[in-house]
């Protein structure tokens, strides 16, 4: 049977879905059309209430309270879901993630270690990409990309080098990513093909590592030495449909865990067209936060700002997004004391390096306020914080940041306590990356920080100095898991089965602000999402075991079983 691309069906539909509005049953301001009872109604309202009932009118919450308060307002039409003694939440806001580089990362050879992958060391590396190449008949001279390949993981604790990809294929460019997204080795064929020998240089912001003998390029380039031969690597879509299709999958990827808000954290110019299509087409469920990519997209901040700033649904463009430094794991961070274990051919004093200089940052985050809009800034490594802090500060003197702007500070990996107290005085929010604690704990604590290690993500310091901070998965990095986030922030367990850094462990109800009512503070987007409260929108996740009550350790094992979107189930778990 032949089936219509969803963009086809999109009119008719759309014409259709008016035609049966106008006959379907309409409820007055105090008629419920859905209640929800025999189960936890955990609501993340101020109070931290966990009610018995709660109440739609459509795709708003009409109300929450006991069941005798709530069945006040059944009528005969109004539908009774009976819970079971599951639990419903907000729905989860994803405070960080790329939706997109998700779609299309889920195209490349998957080269991920356990549990996310099988990938342990680098000749099973070469063998996937072997496989891939004869399975899928790729012809000679055609880019094979693969992604997700964790040199903290690898039993050889290295990453792999342009030779042992050149052993895989020289007939074919190969190009392999580093889990960060930061960092990727190329072999021969694929140097040749970005244009880069002995004799290229550094760009700005980026690296591109060389044999201290022979100053040959071994095939690690990183940064923006990377992230320009990534972009040309990954394969394009070949139909309008095909592109369309990326976003859908993305989108039901976040709505299986739970998420009714989807970030895309760094939406550059060849990303943004896809986006401004699926908006124009009204072709998502999901709301769709975008930070636009300052480097690439500069000169349209102001247009799409002022067409998108204000959306209530759909796709807003919510702030612009720097890249201030790289990726502790990758060993890229730029840190205020060196590395524990420096990269090869990095001598003890190594501690990473910045994207920008203080006046590059300063002139850049000051064309973004000047046109109304606020920033988000990538920042790992302290080095990188303490650069933002400064800038921040000589905004501010200028006259050009006030404490409403709001900005947020993504990953804040190595925040120090010093760090947290000046976000506070600067109304800076913290977004932690809380599952480096799981996925490289251990080699924070071996390779990347020694001892520091105790203190990355320190959300319960945050905590104590009354932050308002979110988690975050930076998907594709990780999968976009939020109860998995959440697991990791409470418990900080490491792949070794130790604690890193006990003392900053937060509380069940803490986690799940970081991922709700604290998620939507960040996007002033409280007023309307976040909690259950009466006036809200209706986006709820229904869970098997409310996370409030199970073991700690539980909490990742619990399972989501419907999530709703303004009153619309988006995603029911079969």
């Amino acid at each position: 049977m032949f089936a219509l691309p969803r963009w086809q069906l999109s009119v008719g539909l759309s014409t259709a879905v008016f035609v049966l509005a106008a006959c379907s049953p309409r409820f007055g301001p105090e008629e419920a059309s859905r209640i929800y009872l025999n189960g936890d109604i955990v609501t993340v309202d101020a109070a931290d209430t966990v009610a018995e009932a709660l109440a739609l009118r459509g795709d708003e919450i009409l109300a929450v309270g006991s069941r005798e308060e709530v069945l006040a307002y059944r009528v005969d039409r109004t539908e009774i879901v009976d819970l079971a003694g599951k639990a419903v939440t907000p729905g989860f806001i994803d405070a960080h993630g790329h939706m997109i580089g998700y779609a299309a990362m889920s195209k490349l050879v998957d080269l991920a270690p356990p549990p996310f992958g099988v990938v342990e060391s680098i000749p099973q590396l070469q063998a996937v990409l072997r496989r891939h190449i004869e399975e899928a008949g790729v012809a000679e001279g055609t880019m094979v990309a693969g992604a997700g390949y964790d040199d903290a993981i690898l039993i050889e604790r290295r990453h792999p080098t342009r030779a042992e990809l050149d052993a895989v294929s020289t007939r074919h460019p190969i190009y392999v990513m580093h889990v960060s997204g930061h960092l990727g080795v190329a072999n021969s064929a694929a140097l040749a093909e970005f244009g880069i020998d002995a004799g290229t240089p550094d760009p700005p912001g980026g690296h591109i590592d060389r044999d201290p003998d022979t100053g040959e390029a071994t095939g690690r380039l990183e940064e923006n030495a990377h992230i320009v031969n990534m972009m040309s690597a990954v394969p394009k879509p070949r139909a309008p449909w095909a592109a369309l299709r990326l976003f859908t999958d993305a989108e039901d990827a976040w709505f299986r865990y739970g998420q009714t808000t989807i970030c895309d954290g760094r939406t550059n110019d060849t990303l943004w067209p896809l986006l401004a299509a699926v908006e124009w087409l009204g072709w998502r469920d999901a709301d769709v936060l975008v930070q636009l990519d300052y480097d690439t997209m500069k000169d349209d901040l102001a247009e799409l700002h002022e067409k998108y700033g204000d959306n209530a649904q759909g796709v807003r463009v919510t702030a612009a997004k720097l890249t201030l430094d790289g990726s502790p794991q990758g060993k890229t961070a730029w840190l205020s004391e060196p590395y524990q274990v420096p990269p090869p051919g990095k001598g003890s004093d190594y501690a990473g390096y910045p994207i920008y200089s203080d006046d590059e940052l300063y002139e850049n985050l000051a064309s973004v306020l000047r046109i109304g809009m606020t920033f988000h800034a990538h920042v790992n490594g302290d080095a990188a914080i303490d650069q933002l802090i400064r800038v921040v500060e000589r905004l501010k003197a200028d006259g050009l940041y006030t404490n409403d702007v709001r900005p947020v500070a993504i990953h804040a990996q190595t925040t120090r306590v010093d760090q947290l107290d000046k976000f506070v005085e600067h109304n800076i929010v913290p977004s932690f990356y809380v599952l480096h604690t799981y996925a490289w704990g251990d080699w924070h604590r071996e390779q990347i920080l020694g001892q520091r290690a105790e203190g990355i993500s320190p959300a319960a310091a945050a905590a104590e100095r009354g932050i308002r901070f979110t988690f975050s998965h930076d998907a594709p990095v990780t999968p976009p898991d939020i109860l998995f986030l959440m697991w990791t922030g409470v418990n900080r367990v490491t792949r070794s089965g130790t604690v890193l850094g006990p003392d900053q462990r937060v509380t069940v109800t803490q986690a799940l602000r970081a991922v709700t009512i604290d998620a939507a503070y960040q996007y002033r987007e409280d007023d309307r999402k976040g909690s259950i409260e009466p006036g809200k929108l209706a986006d709820l996740v229904v869970l098997s075991a409310n996370p409030l009550t199970v073991d700690p350790m539980a909490i990742r094992d619990i399972e989501i079983l419907e999530t709703i979107k303004r009153g619309k189930t988006v995603y029911a778990k079969p």
